[in-house]
């Protein structure tokens, strides 16, 4: 009752607060500037937060907070345009949307996805707003009880999901996550500083690769590849189909799936470090495994989009959580907006405990905040869906190089070296391979977003469980087996149980026919040179440092026990059996009018010219040549979309304050901006 009494006076101070007209500009203002970083692939709300930080310098807190906030609640909603339309993960948060969103736009059905996309994100950030104003009271035991061993098994449980999104072949699922972590373990190692795979003169790698790098290579260049190749739009028949209101109803109709999920969303977001590169896959997982029948899912299965959806909105609520009570950011995001809290009137409101005693209505009006902007944001994305998703309808050799061009800047700038161009390239052709001989890309994902946290948890929890065994025995088993441990191992191994047996019913890659052994045969033994080499580098690591060398040693052993016996599988099968399954025997990929390497050329030569004169002046050239060659556009329409394509370009840059990768000239020649 003391808290009751205590929060209500500060609610009604918190609705004070905000319903101010100039505050109400704010959100809006915070809103549209979400959606429109959140559409462009790469960026997020890390990107837009950053873009916010020089104008938080003593501005008023409550226009500040309606700012940042109305953009962070968004960016889950806009980024489902990218997945939805062009399968291209518009974030890390909206990996798994693409799997069935995409899909349903070559299905014609892109309207029906989107108005169930943005139903389910409105749905479940009401969810995590309504949670935060419940638990920002009473949530810091629960917070507090979540220690290393409970965050490991979380990462593990996002781990099981693997065997749900195995596909026909378990063992190709994963073995994919296992490459996929062995990738992510590149690098310079959290515990003892020993360098991975990162040891042959190629400095690049000592940070290892970035999420959005890794992200938009699995699935951004796969797909725009083979729709290039077919030359047509990505809905069949250039058709965006109705199905506005039929969304709304596959909402409605799933009603249970999007609250459970919203409440996955929300426990997930409480657990700092976690986020979005996790909840989705765990929320998509959990769909699978509630639906009766599931040889829908990869092909345009609706509850697919309703479960991610709902749950990464959900997670910006319960990422609060931990960044107000604590002042422990619950992802990059939630970092960037406690140092921009700080910065807001004369610098006093500090995040964490003091901000719930010392100004509670600021608090609340966070909470409203983040439920206007869901409801503001969900408004706009469905008035603009109509003129967006028409891009479907669009002959895709006119968007392609404006993808190409997208996807190379977003990737650019996780590290502003032009080796991400290349690492782009490279996880593409991953990507490529994956897709075409039916490895499950959602698995090397999972693995890759997850290596670090297995790693980092397990070397932790490791030390201090030595530290409370040293103690006494019965000290360290109560460390590792925490009630919530418990039940997380019991939920996790019933994951890996039904995932299994269902995995079968799910086909990755869509259905894709069988045909000889050669080709396969030779991408896995490409596989296992690379999990040797790895392991090989592994095992140089000093055994002082034995912590750095252990989880790779472990997966890279797993990983390739799952190749090998793949490979005696392949020798012992007969052609046309499932394990040969090559999307360049039949199907939209065989049949397409132009050849993988032919259309990869265009990407080679945009990477290649970039080097020598620099970003702008290669996609200039690129542009010219793109539209004129291989569209067949006359000068006109050439001259006009290059000159949008680089105006937009430069605007987007300038607005973003962002730099293009240089070449050799930028080297020799003093050029003024953007040619430098």
């Amino acid at each position: 009752m003391e808290i009751l009494a205590t929060a209500l006076p500060e609610l009604g101070n918190a609705w004070a607060l905000i319903l101010q007209p100039i505050v109400l500009g704010y959100l809006v203002l915070g809103v549209v500037m979400g959606l429109a970083v959140g559409v462009f692939p790469g960026l997020g709300g890390i990107a837009g937060l950053s873009l916010l930080l020089p104008f938080m310098f003593g501005m008023e807190p409550v226009y500040g907070l309606a700012l940042m906030i109305g953009m962070v609640a968004v960016v889950p909603t806009s980024d489902t345009f990218a997945s939805v339309l062009m399968g291209i993960p518009g974030s890390s948060a909206s990996q798994a949307t693409v799997l069935d969103g995409f899909p349903m736009a070559k299905n014609g059905q892109a309207a029906r996805a989107l108005s169930a996309a943005f139903a389910s994100s409105l749905f479940g950030g009401l969810v995590g707003a309504t949670f935060l104003t419940v638990f920002i009271l009473i949530a810091r035991p629960i917070v507090l009880a979540f220690g290393l061993p409970e965050m490991l098994m979380i990462t593990i449980l996002g781990l099981s999901m693997v065997a749900v999104l195995a596909g026909r072949i378990a063992l190709k699922g994963m073995a994919a996550a296992g490459l996929g972590m062995m990738i992510g373990t590149i690098g310079e190692a959290d515990a003892g500083g020993s360098l991975r795979m990162a040891t042959y003169d190629i400095p690049y790698l000592t940070d290892g690769l970035k999420l959005v790098i890794v992200g938009l290579g699995i699935f951004a260049v796969p797909e725009i590849v083979s729709l290039l190749r077919q030359d047509r739009s990505i809905a069949k028949g250039a058709s965006l189909g109705a199905g506005w209101f039929d969304g709304i109803r596959d909402w409605f109709a799933n009603i249970w799936l999007s609250v459970r999920c919203s409440v996955i969303g929300v426990a997930v977001g409480v657990i700092p470090g976690l986020g979005g590169s996790v909840v989705d896959w765990i929320a998509y997982g959990h769909s699978v495994q509630t639906t009766k029948d599931k040889s829908g899912f990869g092909k345009g299965e609706v509850r697919g989009i309703i479960g991610p959806e709902s749950s990464n909105n959900a997670k910006e609520g319960g990422g609060l959580v931990p960044t107000l009570l604590f002042g422990i950011p619950g992802s990059g995001s939630m970092a960037i907006f406690i140092g921009a809290v700080a910065l807001l009137g004369s610098g006093d409101i500090e995040v964490g405990p003091g901000m719930l005693k010392d100004n509670l209505d600021i608090t609340y009006s966070i909470v409203w905040l983040l439920a206007l902007a869901n409801v503001v944001g969900t408004i706009l994305c469905i008035a603009a869906s109509g003129g967006i998703a028409k891009l479907t309808t669009i002959r895709f050799t006119y968007l392609a190089p404006f993808l190409f061009m997208l996807i190379s800047f977003a990737a650019f700038q996780s590290g502003q070296n032009f080796e991400d161009l290349l690492a782009l390239f490279t996880i593409g052709l991953i990507g490529i391979f994956l897709r075409r001989f039916d490895w499950s890309r959602p698995a090397f994902l999972i693995g890759f977003v997850l290596s670090n946290p297995v790693e980092k948890f397990t070397n932790q929890a490791f030390q201090i469980a030595s530290f409370r065994f040293r103690k006494s025995f019965e000290e360290g088993m109560d460390y590792i087996f925490s009630p919530i441990v418990i039940v997380l191992i019991i939920v996790t191994v019933v994951s890996v149980v039904l995932g299994i047996r269902q995995a079968k019913t799910i086909m990755a890659e869509g259905d894709v026919q069988s045909g000889s052994k050669r080709a396969p045969l030779i991408f896995l033994l490409a596989i296992m040179a690379y999990l040797i080499v790895a392991l090989i580098n592994a095992g140089m690591i000093p055994d002082y440092n034995m912590t750095d060398k252990i989880i790779p040693l472990v997966i890279g052993g797993f990983s390739l026990a799952c190749c090998v016996i793949l490979l005696v599988q392949m020798m012992r099968r007969p052609e046309g059996d499932v394990i040969f399954a090559d999307k360049e025997v039949a199907g939209e990929d065989a049949d397409a009018p132009y050849g993988l390497w032919p259309t990869l050329a265009w990407f080679v030569g945009l990477i290649a010219a970039t080097w020598v004169v620099g970003f702008i002046l290669a996609l200039i050239g690129f542009l010219i040549t793109f539209f004129r060659v291989r569209a067949g556009a006359d000068w006109r329409m050439t001259l006009i979309l290059t000159a949008a394509g680089i105006g937009f370009m430069c605007l987007m840059a300038g607005a973003l304050n962002r730099d293009f990768p240089p070449g050799l000239l930028q080297g020799v020649v003093d050029l003024p901006w953007p040619l430098k």
